[in-house]
């Protein structure tokens, strides 16, 4: 049975709070504390699978359909609503912490409404980013949806039946978007018919949504064990699998047939000014596509000035596109034949980071962590990847690691990718403002940033020396490797959306300047043809992230204390970069 679609007293309360005090002149402080908490409830109940995510497991048994006019409808009224709610309050009835949560969830309420002009909905479907991938690793018994209980696998048996709707209309969104010329790239097609085949298997042993049916929990009678078993099966093989595959058989005929020969975004019929707004949405700034494209030529020459002092630390004789083929095929640095050699490497580079964190960090999260190996469904397209745990404790923060060859699995950038993906990147930050009990609940669960989350992650890839790692010149040249990729990154996704680059070259580019196989760098490539804008967050966080620091230490000489520093970049949570860099400036002035 579906959960009530009434709120819970909880929000009916917090609802009524917010009415009675729109209904007034000069709200209170505390009638904004109420209104950002019934915001933070009314998100989870209008995006359930944040609530999932975050432990909160009152809508696990539901899916919207996120493609339908009527969520389309409701999202609308949501922010339309809250907008003016927000609008009733004063600044001079709010305290600076409060202000920041007032400036952060109006910047929110906009660029969502700003993103409801655009049809991005009609391509639902591609090879990383969508709902089909998230909810293959839900139903596989491994992520956040639980199943410990008999309630368990009857709500996700019922959530699993609503994303059948959603299926339904992916399709019948991407045959709008035929009919409208607004259709995925041929190669990303591609790229996604062998998941949707690997996920709609008969056999229930290699079947990605049997995961949970493979051990009975001790919570769960024979009798009821052997039901969920029949009905499970029932679902997968009779429903579920039919919608997939006939999915599968439009998507590799009619819909490949119609899919772009261009690779970019510019040539989009109706959706002319989304990649202006895809910078704007993924760096919060007011940058030009043709600012980052500069800059991220500026930073690939100033990073390859860095390698080169490496290319003669180790003596190699030649040019850097020689010693960029000469790190990729170095057996050396592919050195494993079993999975878990790779997760028992980054387990070791774990070891020797803790005992250097207290230099820099007097500020560490609670939640536990570990690393694992990504689902084999989607290891293929997958980049290695952070997913938060629960408030309380009982899901740890996982880094996803994708190890598809093993044989050809290369470790030269991996104590770089753990500082990014681990300690003290996304779990440190993400960790540290989900425990801060002084946030809102939206800003310590909700809030996502990447030009900040992704920035942070990116400047931690700078501390390696500072806590223990890059001695090996090999690891050093990794950390440049992945930070010369992020450059690279705001040339080949300005250039894809904005300039007419082609997919391939844009892989020639990446090829020439980074010391990683085409298969990678194909990949890569096709995940910005997929998501347009989303990888300049990382380089321009970054970028404003050492800028503060360099500022900071230039204005405190030796007042500077790089713990305090982090503390302050990361105590108030994800924002955009203007409220980040107001923040740092006060507390320099403060403590001048």
């Amino acid at each position: 049975m579906k959960h009530s679609t009434n709120p819970s007293l909880l929000i009916i309360g917090l609802s009524l709070a917010v009415m009675l005090g729109c209904q007034s002149p000069g709200k209170s402080s505390e009638d904004f504390d109420i209104l950002l908490e019934a915001y933070y409830q009314d998100h989870l109940e209008l995006y359930m699978l944040y609530a999932t995510y975050l432990g909160d497991y009152r809508y696990n048994d539901s899916l919207p359909n996120y493609l339908s006019k009527s969520f389309k409808d409701k999202e609308r009224k949501f922010y339309r609503d809250y907008n003016k709610r927000l609008n009733r309050f004063s600044e001079e009835n709010l305290s600076p912490e409060q202000i920041l949560s007032q400036q952060i969830l109006q910047w929110e309420i906009d660029i969502q409404t700003e993103s409801f002009e655009f049809e991005k909905d009609l391509m639902p479907i591609d090879q990383m980013w969508s709902l089909n991938l998230d909810i293959g690793q839900l139903g596989s018994g491994g992520g956040a949806q639980p199943f410990n209980t008999l309630e368990d696998y009857r709500n996700w048996l019922s959530r699993l039946d609503d994303f059948k709707e959603w299926l339904l209309s992916a399709k019948a969104k991407m045959k709008e978007g035929i009919e409208k010329g607004i259709v995925l790239p041929k190669p990303l097609i591609q790229k996604v018919l062998p998941q949707l085949e690997s996920v709609a298997v008969n056999d229930l042993s290699k079947n990605i949504f049997w995961g949970p049916l493979n051990e009975q929990p001790e919570t769960i009678e024979d009798r009821d064990w052997h039901d969920l078993g029949y009905e499970y099966a029932i679902l997968i093989v009779d429903e579920l699998n039919p919608i997939i595959r006939d999915l599968h058989e439009f998507m590799s005929t009619e819909y490949l047939e119609a899919g772009r020969e261009t690779s970019g975004y510019g040539d989009l019929p109706g959706m002319e000014g989304y990649y202006d707004h895809a910078i704007k949405y993924y760096t919060t700034t007011t940058m030009s596509a043709d600012e980052i494209h500069e800059l991220g030529i500026q930073e690939v020459s100033r990073i390859q000035n860095e390698m080169k002092k490496v290319m003669e630390e180790v003596g190699f004789e030649g040019t850097l596109h020689e010693f960029f083929e000469h790190v990729k095929t170095n057996p050396d640095l592919m050195p494993f034949d079993d999975p878990q050699q790779v997760i028992d490497h980054f387990n070791d580079i774990h070891q020797k980071v803790m005992p250097h964190v207290e230099n820099l960090f007097d500020n560490k999260p609670k939640s536990p962590f570990e690393v694992r190996r990504v689902e084999a469904f989607r290891e293929k397209s997958a980049s290695a990847h952070y997913i938060i745990g629960t408030p309380d404790g009982s899901r740890p923060g996982v880094f996803y690691v994708p190890i598809p060859d093993v044989t050809s699995y290369h470790v030269f950038s991996d104590e770089s990718l753990f500082l990014h993906e681990a300690i003290p990147g996304h779990h440190f930050q993400l960790s540290l403002q989900q425990e801060n009990p002084e946030l809102p609940s939206f800003r310590k669960n909700i809030t996502w940033y990447s030009v900040y989350g992704e920035g942070w992650a990116l400047y931690t890839e700078s501390l390696g020396k500072e806590l223990g790692l890059y001695t090996d010149p090999y690891q050093y040249f990794g950390m440049l490797s992945a930070e010369i990729h992020r450059a690279i990154r705001l040339v080949v996704d300005t250039g894809l959306h904005a300039k007419g680059w082609s997919r391939e070259k844009a892989i020639q580019y990446s090829m020439q300047n980074q010391a990683e196989s085409e298969d990678f760098i194909t990949s890569e490539i096709e995940r910005y043809m997929a998501n347009p804008g989303q990888a300049l967050s990382y380089k321009i966080g970054q970028l404003k992230i050492q800028e503060l620091r360099d500022h900071a230490q230039e204005i405190l000489g030796f007042h500077f204390d790089i713990r305090e520093f982090h503390n302050k970049i990361l105590e108030s949570g994800n924002m955009p970069l203007a409220l980040l860099e107001e923040k740092i400036n006060a507390w320099i002035h403060q403590a001048e």
